[in-house]
């Protein structure tokens, strides 16, 4: 379908603001790119630049190897999905799916034809001479995604298309989304601030904060490898915990010492923090929730190397299947997670076992990791 190529794009706003900073980034032909951040990070004003919907401040865009940054959205072959549908509420469903071909002055029978061809792909056949008030939003969204992709774009832009659905429905679209996409191997753009529709649909994630990329990656390796604290916080079900740490040398061996607490290393970071010259250093360590195991009654232990600390339960969040254990080490705070039936209760001490080799050390001034 089409290659996309960031080449030093920047978005500043009259204001003054920066929204977009310096961005670098080509996605492959057919590849499903998912953009996360928080709020204001910028990710919609780099969806609506390719759309031509934003003006680029600097820097160079290009589709399919052309330049683009003055070429009119009508003339990108670029389609977009946004979060509020944006569908014709008196018209057919039939007639808003096939109102851009119509735009386009494509023939009245070829045009029914696309459109029927996109509903059966869709599940939505039967609705096709449904007016699109009163439909669901489930409906309404796969209706936008059809009309969106009849016209057969080169580049699909979907803006946090799911939020204005219920969990389960949710779901359901998210698995459609990916099976759709595949099967018409289109470059799509995904915005998003679910991290679950990030993590199941991306071939690769971008992790964007104050108009920046953090991370491209893999959703696997943007878990198992932040680059720095912040993709570390922001992905995951649960924030990572992050905790100030020190190198110390144990018989002329790097250790870490958090707290009052020492942890002897896997030999092969041991050998990194040496080599970089990590010894007698402040760190910070990077511990998931899901690899702190606090030893209470019902808890199974994994067998693989683990060290011990003490910790005090502050606060117990009930989540359904798991209970978020708020627990203090010292002066820090972390979280780790039991099942819900573990007999836990706010006041009680408790030991914990660590994963070791799942512990990431970042840098305690650049905030970059140091070692996974």
């Amino acid at each position: 379908m089409a290659t996309i190529q960031f080449s030093h794009i920047s978005k500043s706003f009259s204001a003054g603001t920066d929204a977009v900073k310096n961005f670098n980034l080509d996605v492959s032909d057919g590849e499903f790119l998912v953009i996360v951040g928080s709020s204001g990070c910028g990710k919609s004003t780099v969806l609506r630049m390719v759309a031509g919907l934003e003006e680029i401040t600097s820097g160079e865009l290009k589709i399919n190897g052309k330049v683009v940054n003055e070429l009119e959205p009508k003339n990108r072959n670029v389609a977009m999905v946004f979060q509020n549908y944006a569908l014709f509420p008196n018209l057919t469903v039939e007639e808003n799916m096939e109102f851009a071909l119509k735009m386009q002055r494509v023939p009245k029978k070829e045009r029914r034809q696309k459109v029927a061809d996109m509903a059966k792909i869709l599940g939505i056949e039967d609705l096709l001479k449904h007016k699109a008030k009163g439909l669901s939003g489930g409906q309404c969204q796969r209706i936008a995604i059809g009309r969106a992709l009849v016209c057969q774009p080169q580049v699909f832009l979907m803006d946090e298309p799911l939020s204005n659905l219920d969990a389960s429905m949710r779901s359901e679209l998210r698995t459609e989304i990916a099976q759709l996409q595949k099967e018409l191997s289109i470059t799509t753009l995904y915005v998003t601030h679910d991290l679950t529709e990030a993590m199941t649909l991306a071939s690769r994630v971008v992790v964007m904060n104050q108009g920046e990329i953090q991370q491209v990656d893999t959703p696997q390796n943007i878990y198992c490898k932040p680059q720095n604290t912040f993709v570390a916080r922001f992905i995951g079900t649960s924030s990572m915990n992050l905790l100030p740490a020190k190198i110390i040398q144990n018989g002329g061996i790097p250790a870490l010492l958090i707290g009052n607490t020492q942890i002897a290393l896997p030999d092969w970071k041991k050998q990194i923090l040496q080599e970089k010259g990590y010894v007698d250093k402040e760190v910070i360590v990077g511990i998931r929730a899901e690899d702190i195991y606090p030893v209470c009654e019902g808890t199974a232990l994994p067998e693989i190397e683990l060290a011990e600390m003490e910790a005090t339960i502050k606060a117990v969040d009930v989540l359904g299947s798991d209970k978020k254990l708020h627990l203090s080490i010292g002066d820090a705070t972390i979280d780790a997670l039991v099942r819900t039936y573990a007999p836990v209760q706010i006041g009680d001490s408790v030991l914990l076992k660590i994963a070791v080799n799942q512990i990431h050390l970042f840098d305690s001034e650049t905030q970059l990791a140091i070692v996974h």
